[in-house]
């Protein structure tokens, strides 16, 4: 109920205006979702109530329980491909048993408060595997758009070589009725007297009378391929599940659950961008997580936030979780009082909405942009993962381009780490300035810049290891260091032995309390004795100096 809290204390509930707002967006928002619905359960290998269900239950759900006011949710694009080669291998039981499973997932990643850890996924990995997703599911709808034969092949090649093959066979008149239908859908916005109206709708409204009063022959519809959309409530059934079963789809819920936070979290960030509103991240996996382990027992599958229909919501004055229930309400209307009228939707137009779908999805403008002027190690993380999204898998793909992310992140934290020695007039000055008249021969300061982590430590050993003199103390300043790790505190202790070995006193200074802490707590600052580590640099000094040359007393030290 975060959501519907919030827009009351944000005073969204108060007037007839906002009221009126919020009803007429989720009225628009209900008619873009109603071709979009059933679109995406085709593709994702689901009969297209089941895709009118998930709008309206998860949708409810979700508006009701997650994390943003405007957020609009449903099945996505993104899904197709993960959804379609589950319902493939497991059947559509098997896919309500990987959602509801992902749903688990979901709401133990927002009650552990991890919604802020999925924003770190690298933006080229995002684009890489989302433009892979529109090619995949473009070239996954050329058999509904131009009514060729069913094609097999087990890989994305090898189905594609298929197709090609296969285009000469083309349907006439399905064919003409896709590229009518994808016509309207990107022209529709641009004609002014038709521009407020949704294309895909228009394309599905157009495309289904003309299939009605002309009825061409072979062109597939939604009635000869599923026997039209029944007229009712979706009913509860508790999927079969068995123990071996939940363990095979242990892969596919992870690869739903990831997906879903992404594509969700997304859309929240996009919200909040057009809203001027804040979401609770954590709460919005919380509302998924609880829409994707409901969704199933009514027929549905698996949703999450819907980019393009919760911009639309926004655009069309949407500000409250009342939209998204209205839009709810009116899928709700249109199955029980028009579900009859749907056996004549061409499939070739669902294809063709796809179609835009797919482009959209793709992004192909901020793609090439980032070809062209991103990073030589970000171009290659995106085209590797765009690859790997095509012709291998989501979520090989994925994996595979957040690890290459993460080992060049980490090489360039390793590169900005820098030990140098500290000499010169600088020093000098600090050491006037404390009434210290000079440093002796044999006593070395080195500062050390930047995060002490495992990647940095050959940068710390190696230069260390290249100091040419063998100094009686050599005093190591962390003024720089924002934290340290295991790797880390486990160099610096092996080190600290070396050096001692060669009769070389370590000391320890300028440490931020949290670094300072971990050197207790490892031991090295026990192991280097009482006068092993100082707050400030000056009393370190003043520790290794003779009294006669410093004029002050000896500071106590921190270790």
């Amino acid at each position: 109920m975060i959501a519907l809290l919030e827009a009351k204390r944000a005073g969204l509930f108060n007037t007839r205006a906002q009221w009126l707002n919020n009803i007429v967006a989720g009225l628009i928002v209900g008619v873009v979702a109603l071709p979009l619905g059933m679109a995406f359960a085709i593709a994702s290998g689901a009969k297209p109530e089941q895709g009118l269900y998930t709008s309206i239950v998860a949708g409810l759900l979700i508006s009701v329980f997650g994390g943003s006011r405007v957020q609009i949710a449903g099945p996505t694009g993104a899904f197709i491909v993960i959804l379609a080669a589950i319902t493939a291998k497991y059947g559509i039981a098997g896919l309500q048993i990987a959602t509801m499973m992902a749903g688990v997932i979901l709401l133990a990643m927002g009650l552990a408060r991890m919604g802020a850890v999925i924003k770190f996924i690298p933006a080229p990995v995002i684009v890489g595997f989302t433009a892979g997703i529109g090619v995949i599911i473009w070239v996954g709808q050329w058999k509904d758009f131009f009514g060729l034969p069913a094609v097999s092949g087990e890989h994305f090649h090898e189905k594609f070589w298929h197709l090609v093959q296969a285009l000469p066979d083309l349907h006439p008149a399905t064919t003409a009725l896709a590229l009518l239908s994808l016509a309207l859908v990107v022209f529709t916005p641009k004609i002014p007297y038709l521009k407020r109206l949704p294309g895909p709708l228009v394309a599905m409204v157009v495309a289904t009378l003309l299939q009605s009063v002309f009825v061409f022959d072979g062109v597939a519809t939604i009635g000869s391929a599923f026997g039209g959309i029944p007229q009712g409530l979706p009913s509860f059934e508790m999927p079969q599940v068995t123990p071996a079963l939940l363990v095979e789809l242990i892969g596919p819920a992870f690869t739903i659950a990831m997906l879903g936070a992404i594509e969700s979290l997304l859309s929240a960030v996009v919200a909040d961008g057009m809203a001027g509103s804040r979401h609770n991240s954590n709460q919005e996996l919380i509302g998924q997580g609880v829409a994707n382990i409901v969704t199933p027992l009514f027929g549905g599958f698996a949703a999450t936030g819907a980019i393009a229909r919760t911009a639309t919501n926004i655009r069309n004055g949407g500000s409250s979780p009342l939209a998204g229930i209205t839009h709810c309400v009116l899928l709700l209307l249109i199955v029980l009082v028009l579900a009859p009228a749907a056996a004549n939707i061409p499939l070739a137009a669902l294809s063709a909405i796809l179609f835009v779908v797919a482009y959209n999805m793709s992004e192909l403008r901020h793609f090439k942009h980032m070809l062209t002027h991103a990073p030589r190690a970000d171009v290659a993380i995106l085209l590797i993962t765009f690859f790997l999204t095509v012709f291998t898998d989501l979520v090989v793909a994925v994996n595979i381009g957040v690890i290459l992310a993460t080992l060049h992140f980490l090489r360039k934290m390793a590169l900005s780490v820098d030990v140098q020695r500290v000499e010169g007039d600088d020093l000098a000055m600090e050491l006037r300035h404390h009434g210290v008249d000079a440093l002796p021969d044999d006593v070395l300061v080195y500062s050390v810049e930047g995060p002490f982590f495992y990647g940095a430590v050959e940068t710390f050993a190696r230069a260390l290891g290249e100091t040419h003199t063998e100094p009686r103390v050599l005093i190591l300043r962390l003024k720089r260091v924002p934290f340290i790790d295991g790797t880390g505190l486990s160099t610096l202790e092996e080190v600290c032995d070396k050096l001692a070995e060669r009769g070389v006193r370590v000391v320890l200074c300028d440490a931020s309390p949290e670094v300072r802490l971990e050197l207790v707590h490892s031991g090295i600052a026990g192991k280097l004795g009482p006068h092993g580590v100082y707050r400030k640099l000056i009393h370190a000094i003043r520790a290794c100096v003779p009294q006669s040359r410093t004029g002050a007393d000896t500071p106590p030290a921190e270790g």
